[in-house]
């Protein structure tokens, strides 16, 4: 699978998202308690981006009148209709067992892993003796 480097990790922070286009694919990264998580960004109804919608939490309760707030910033909620769909899976709200959007893997790696390439440099060791300066070739 072809791997993107899309951003800095400054520059999604904790509880948004950014959007990027990795190949020829639109994605939403979203930074969930310090956990990054990437769905597509084209909500499957009508095509709205996700990464515009609202983050928010799961809605459940017991009985009607009653309800909780559960699972903190692990939702979005789509900015046209407000379908919901789960960030950490892609799973659908309005419609679990037909709807969902196609999650990807993320990761960070350390800039200096990715700044490795096929370029060197020549490195020549260089000592000081009695006030001189001397390369070694």
């Amino acid at each position: 699978m072809p791997e993107y480097v899309v951003c800095k990790l400054t520059d999604i922070p904790m509880g948004q998202s950014r959007r990027f286009t990795a190949g020829k694919r639109d994605i939403a990264i979203f930074n969930v308690q310090g956990d990054l998580h990437a769905i597509a960004d084209r909500c499957p109804h009508e095509g709205a981006s996700l990464c515009k919608g609202v983050i928010t939490s799961l809605v459940s309760g017991d009985e009607p009148g009653e309800y909780r707030l559960e699972r903190q910033g692990e939702m979005v909620r789509c900015p046209w209709h407000g379908w919901e769909f789960d960030i950490l899976t892609g799973k659908s709200y309005c419609d679990p067992n037909r709807m969902k959007v196609r999650s990807y893997d993320v990761k960070v790696a350390p800039g200096e892993t990715l700044a490795e390439g096929p370029y060197q440099i020549e490195i020549y060791d260089v000592s000081v003796q009695d006030d001189y300066v001397i390369v070694t070739l």
